[in-house]
C-alpha cells in the first residue's frame, strides 16, 4: 500500500485528491474539508508539494488555488499509481475472488485521465474465468461515482488468445494504448 512508499496520510489524502479529479483548481480550505485533516498539516504538505513542483499556486482576488502541475516530470506515473486508488480500483481489490480466477485486468489511462472513450473502445479489460453478475456489480457502483457509463468487456484466456492471433482490431486498440495492470502484468498481457 501507499503507506509504505509515501509515510505522510496528509500528503496521501491530498496527492489522491489532486490525481484523481486532475482537472480542478483548489483552495487550502476546500482540500482540508475533503482530506479532512488539520489546516496546518495540509498547507505544510501543499508547500511541500508546491516547492517539488507537484503542485502550482495561484493567486486569485483574495484566494489562493492550487493545481496539478502537468509538466511535471513524474504526472503520467502519478496518473498511473493513483489510478489504483480510484474508488473503481479499489472496487475490483476489495471483491477479490468472488471476481472469478483473473489472469489480467487493465485499466485505460484514459479512464484515469477523464479522456472521453469511444462506444467501440473500452475502459477496462477483464480476462480469466470470470463471474459477469459480480464484475456487472462493481462497475454499476463505479458508473454511480463517477457520473459516466464504463465500457468493459470479459473474455477468457483461449478468447483473449484466439483475438490477438487473428488480429482483432478491437482487442488489439485496447493493448496498444497506455494502461494500468490492476492484475497481471501487461508484458503477458500483450505477448
Amino acid at each position: 500500500m501507499l503507506e509504505h512508499i509515501i509515510p505522510s496520510k496528509t500528503r496521501r489524502k491530498i496527492l489522491e485528491l489532486f490525481f484523481h479529479e486532475y482537472d480542478e483548481h483548489y483552495y487550502l480550505r476546500s482540500i482540508v474539508r475533503t482530506v479532512s485533516e488539520e489546516v496546518n498539516a495540509v498547507k505544510r504538505e501543499l508547500d511541500i508539494l508546491e516547492k517539488a513542483k507537484v503542485l502550482i499556486r495561484e493567486k486569485r482576488l483574495n484566494k489562493v488555488f492550487y493545481s496539478l502541475n502537468r509538466s511535471y516530470f513524474y504526472f503520467d506515473d502519478f496518473i498511473r499509481l493513483f489510478a489504483k486508488t480510484n474508488y473503481l480500483s479499489l472496487g475490483i481489490r476489495d471483491a477479490g475472488s468472488k471476481l472469478g480466477k483473473l489472469k489480467f485486468i487493465a485499466l485505460s489511462t484514459k479512464f484515469a485521465k477523464r479522456i472521453e472513450i469511444k462506444k467501440d473502445e473500452i475502459c477496462i479489460l477483464f480476462v480469466g474465468t470470470i463471474v459477469v453478475p459480480e464484475v456487472t456489480s462493481v462497475i454499476n457502483e463505479a458508473e454511480k461515482i463517477f457520473g459516466r457509463e464504463i465500457n468493459y468487456t470479459v473474455m477468457t484466456e483461449e478468447e483473449l488468445t484466439f483475438r490477438k492471433k487473428n488480429n482483432d482490431p478491437f482487442i488489439w486498440r485496447f493493448l496498444k494504448q497506455p494502461k494500468v495492470m490492476l492484475v497481471g502484468q501487461e508484458e503477458e498481457l500483450v505477448k
